[in-house]
């Protein structure tokens, strides 16, 4: 039995529901439509909103992770970053773990005005600012200034990712979206190959204009962003009632009548945050992606680091962080494709998570010279630790019910997550450690991936044993289930 509702099926009943998030008995037209028509639709919706909800969210992250770049870049003349800003290692972790806080502290703001202000407005504002502040690094000169600047790119970036992931719940109904968070979270990892591949070209410009790569890199880096907002506020469609006309409108509010946000329905109120905050279930899935958060952030930040102390020189370096993203990319869309098509979010997070565990572990148990060794239990552990994500979102987007309710739950998920769990990825790469193979690092991120499975399986076995307890005590009667 798929979770969510057993009338999920039939939209032609569903069209008939009232509103009941807003108090009101509103029906929507019934409207026959065919698999055909609905799946011109969707391709329609990915044609317009995926590609460049992905190129939006590529963006962001170049910008974010392009630090652990210039933290290394042309080190070998003493013109990286680090250096340059005259910062210790412990407070250039600091300025990583800066950004890591503004971002907690805006999730949850960010995500209400998305609605008040319409995504296309909200999202362009929020891509001009990261983007003037990326191009902002490039001129700072101590560890102060790079923290100040850090904490504020941090609160720019911190509502985008659950901004977009929060904006397809209109567009999409939650058994069609873990594979559209995949294509959009993906672009990170293609992010980071590009990351290392712009880094090893930049690093060629190292005394350019008298200016040291590293600033070139963010410069370069952060104009795009500004220039893209206004691409974005002009085309990015807002809402499927609004973009769409004639039968293709109709057929969205059909498809989407129980299961996706509203345009219309009200602003979240303090009995929604209320019901939220108190619905202990869904911190079960904020804990799971609290753990996921911690290799995510450390492989961010350190993948250039890591595969430098593989071997890899210098420029080498950077290039070499390109296959694990690569590999990461491939992974993350075919295991959210088919998370989505079998029902069972829970469990290929669960498997992902297992695998990555297991490649960071082997990295850990090698000797610290088997440097071919390491580099593909790297790309292994990489593949495992970004593939499970995507499948998690459109999990926990699937179980909660109303237009407000879910922006604060992936806000609160993302906040808690994404902000608080990767603080200690900052920490675990200990540059003490380079020569031994980072064994902190690979140890802890293990431990978090497994983590991350043992609570997926528990919380999927949990839902569906309150499932059959739904259904054995409304026997006939149609009931909305958990989804798996």
């Amino acid at each position: 039995m798929a979770a969510g509702s057993i009338l999920e099926d039939s939209p032609e009943k569903l069209d008939q529901l009232g509103d009941v998030e807003s108090g009101k008995n509103e029906l929507v037209p019934t409207i026959e439509y065919t698999e055909a028509e609905e799946r011109a639709l969707i391709r329609k919706q990915d044609l317009t909103i995926i590609p460049l909800s992905a190129g939006i969210y590529f963006l962001c992250y170049l910008d974010r992770s392009n630090i652990g770049n210039a933290r290394i870049l042309n080190s070998s003349t003493h013109n990286d970053m680090q250096t340059e800003t005259h910062s210790t290692q412990y407070q250039f972790n600091i300025a990583l773990m800066i950004f890591l806080i503004a971002y907690a502290l805006f999730e949850v703001p960010s995500n209400i005005l998305l609605k008040k202000l319409r995504p296309s407005r909200w999202i362009a504002f929020l891509m001009f600012s990261w983007g003037a502040i990326t191009m902002g690094l490039g001129g700072v000169q101590n560890f102060s200034a790079m923290a100040g600047v850090r904490f504020l790119l941090g609160a720019a970036e911190a509502g985008l990712f659950p901004g977009l992931v929060y904006y397809l719940t209109f567009w999409y109904k939650a058994d069609e979206r873990s594979l559209r968070v995949a294509f959009i979270l993906a672009s990170a990892t293609l992010a980071g190959a590009f990351g290392g591949a712009i880094a090893f070209g930049i690093g060629h410009m190292n005394g350019a204009q008298g200016i040291s790569a590293w600033r070139w890199l963010f410069i370069i880096e952060g104009a795009p962003s500004c220039l893209s907002a206004l691409l974005v506020l002009l085309i990015l469609p807002d809402y499927p009632e609004e973009y769409l006309k004639g039968k293709e409108r109709e057929i969205a509010l059909a498809r989407l009548q129980v299961e996706g946000s509203k345009s219309h329905h009200r602003s979240m109120t303090w009995h929604d945050a209320k019901t939220t905050l108190t619905d202990w279930r869904l911190y079960g899935h904020y804990l799971i992606y609290f753990f996921v958060s911690v290799p995510f952030s450390s492989l961010s930040l350190f993948t250039p680091s890591i595969t430098a102390g593989l071997g890899y020189a210098d420029l080498r370096a950077q290039l070499m962080t390109v296959p694990p993203y690569a590999v990461a990319y491939v992974t993350q869309i075919f295991v959210s494709w088919s998370a989505d098509h079998f029902n069972a979010r829970g469990l290929h997070s669960a498997g992902m998570a297992f695998i990555g565990a297991v490649g960071f572990m082997a990295s850990a148990l090698l000797p610290a010279d088997a440097y071919l060794h390491r580099y593909g239990c790297l790309i292994v552990a990489a593949a495992g630790a970004f593939a499970c994500i995507p499948p998690m979102l459109g999990w926990l987007t699937s179980n909660v019910y109303s237009t407000a309710s879910v922006g604060l739950a992936v806000a609160l998920n993302v906040g808690f997550g994404a902000g608080m769990g990767q603080i200690p990825g900052v920490w675990i790469y200990k540059s003490d450690e380079a020569k031994q193979g980072f064994p902190t690092g690979h140890w802890v991120n293990a431990a978090m991936l497994f983590m991350v499975a043992i609570g997926s399986v528990t919380l999927r076995f949990w839902y569906g044993y309150k499932n059959r307890q739904l259904l054995a005590n409304s026997p006939g009667q149609d009931v909305r289930l958990f989804r798996l």
